[in-house]
Order: C-alpha cells, then sequence, then structure tokens
C-alpha cells in the first residue's frame, strides 16, 4: 500500500518524537513545559463556565485550586507541608512567599488557604483563558511599570481585605529567581498589611535544584517542602518601620529556605538571622 507524503511525515513523527523525548534531556524540558503550560490553559476553558456562574468572586479560587491540585501527580511530584498550625483561620493577612519558577503554583495551590488571592503582574491578565479564569477568581492585577497605579491597587486591596475577610498572597522578589538564595524584598506586601494593619504569614518552597533545573533543562520527579512559619504582627507599625518588617521577614525566610533546602553560605557571606547561615527558625513579633 503506498503512503503519501503526510502519512510518511506522521510515522516519521512518530517514531522521532519518543526517542528525542528519552534521549535528549532538552526536548524533554521542552515537552514537559509545554504539556504544563497547555494543560493550565485548557483547564481554564473547563473553569470559566463554572466561575462565571458567580462572577468575579473570590470563592471562585476553590474551583482553580480543585482543578490543579492533580498536575503534581502527574509530574511525581510530591509536596511536604509543615506547619499548618501557622494559618489562622478567622481574620485576613498577607502571605509573602518565595518564587523560583511557574511550578511555584503547585506548592501555592497546596496550602492556599480559604479566600485568599494571589497578587499578580497585569499582563497575566492577558494570558488567554488563564487568565480570564484569574480575573473572574479575584486574582490581583497590578501594573508593576506604573507606580502611582500600583499603589492605588494596594491601597483599594487593604480596603477589600478588612471589609470582605479576604487574604492576599504575594511573591515580594518581584521575578523569579533560582540562584540558591532570595532577592531583595519589594515593600508592596509589607506596606499592604501595615496599612490594612493584617499580619504577615511567610511561606517558604524548599529549592528545585534537585528536580527542576531550566539552566539544566532538569525537570525530574522530586520533593518540594513547604514551611508555613509563624505570623508576624503589624499593629502599631507605620510606614516608617515597613523597610526594617520586610529586611527582617526576608531574613527569616531566607534562614528556613537555607535550611530545607540543605544550601551552603551564599559566597557573599551574607548574614542570615542572626547569624551566618543560621537555620534557627526566628519568629519576630513586632508590636
Amino acid at each position: 500500500m503506498d503512503l503519501s507524503l503526510a502519512q510518511g511525515l506522521l510515522i516519521f513523527l512518530l517514531i522521532l518524537v519518543p526517542l528525542l523525548y528519552e534521549w535528549s534531556p532538552s526536548f524533554k524540558f521542552f515537552c514537559k513545559m509545554a504539556f504544563f503550560n497547555s494543560w493550565i490553559l485548557a483547564l481554564a476553558v473547563l473553569a470559566i463556565p463554572i466561575c462565571a456562574v458567580r462572577g468575579r468572586n473570590v470563592e471562585n479560587m476553590k474551583v482553580l485550586q480543585f482543578m490543579l491540585l492533580h498536575i503534581k501527580y502527574l509530574y511525581g511530584i510530591k509536596i511536604d507541608v509543615k506547619g499548618w498550625e501557622n494559618f489562622p483561620l478567622k481574620e485576613p493577612y498577607v502571605v509573602v512567599s518565595n518564587h523560583q519558577s511557574s511550578i511555584d503554583l503547585l506548592g501555592m495551590m497546596e496550602v492556599l488557604p480559604s479566600r485568599c488571592v494571589p497578587i499578580a503582574k497585569r499582563e497575566l491578565m492577558y494570558a488567554g483563558t488563564a487568565g480570564l479564569a484569574c480575573w473572574l477568581a479575584g486574582v490581583i492585577f497590578i501594573n508593576r511599570k506604573k507606580t502611582d497605579d500600583a499603589i492605588s491597587v494596594m491601597s483599594e486591596t487593604a480596603q477589600t481585605m478588612l471589609k470582605e475577610d479576604v487574604r492576599v498572597w504575594v511573591f515580594p522578589e518581584g521575578t523569579r529567581n533560582q540562584d540558591g538564595s532570595m532577592l531583595p524584598f519589594k515593600r508592596g506586601a509589607f506596606h499592604l498589611a501595615v496599612q490594612a494593619r493584617v499580619p504577615i504569614i511567610p511561606v517558604v518552597m524548599s529549592s528545585y535544584k534537585d528536580f527542576y533545573n531550566i539552566k539544566e533543562n532538569k525537570f525530574t520527579t522530586g520533593t518540594c517542602v513547604v514551611r508555613i512559619l509563624p505570623k508576624i504582627n503589624t499593629k502599631g507599625l507605620t510606614s516608617d518601620d515597613v523597610a526594617d518588617l520586610a529586611d527582617r521577614t526576608r531574613q527569616t525566610m531566607l534562614s528556613t529556605f537555607l535550611q530545607l533546602s540543605s544550601t551552603p553560605c551564599p559566597a557573599s557571606g551574607e548574614r542570615v538571622g542572626r547569624t551566618p547561615c543560621s537555620a534557627e527558625r526566628e519568629t519576630h513579633d513586632l508590636q
């Protein structure tokens, strides 16, 4: 039986793709990330009509969370959560977390508290079906390029948190970072917490280096430890205290990150906590 050119190309691809997937780490990494992103867009198509019944509502985040929780099983990623008792149940608060890659989504969905929405860059709102699903779930979008707009959104968010009992999740580094440390924290989340007079709850995700590394095109199975740290009170603080609050929070989180990740001291000799590379957990009860 004669084969057409199209059929021949299809057979060739069906043979070539599995071989490349097994032999080429770069191709395997590309395939896994392509599926990760495509699957999220596809799940958003299913979520949109369900969320649209309520309209834009933070309760829709439960729908997204339910639909995304299974992804860790597809990739063989185990998420070990410690410190559940540190999530208070009946008050608004600001969650701050380190930001390593797009797969932070898995850890966030694993521990996302009730009525909690992320603060995200405005560009995500235009990410097709995912952007629309996020908007319906009440995700707060800010334009990082326009400081005045960002400040205005943060001010409105502070009022919403108190009036509607909403929690927010912020990545204070502002961008992804996989260098084994943490970038300096931007202060927006801390201004928000001080303005709303709500506590900050740090959440630290361990390094992905053993199973995920974009520079090495590595994406295998592995374990991520997520530790929820004790709350940091902000009552009595003013805008003058924000810089110190951000620095202390980062020191505590970085100390925990190094402990969870078994990471040696940075070459810079940066102080972490009270002593260099201290793994001691600190609780800053700022009055």
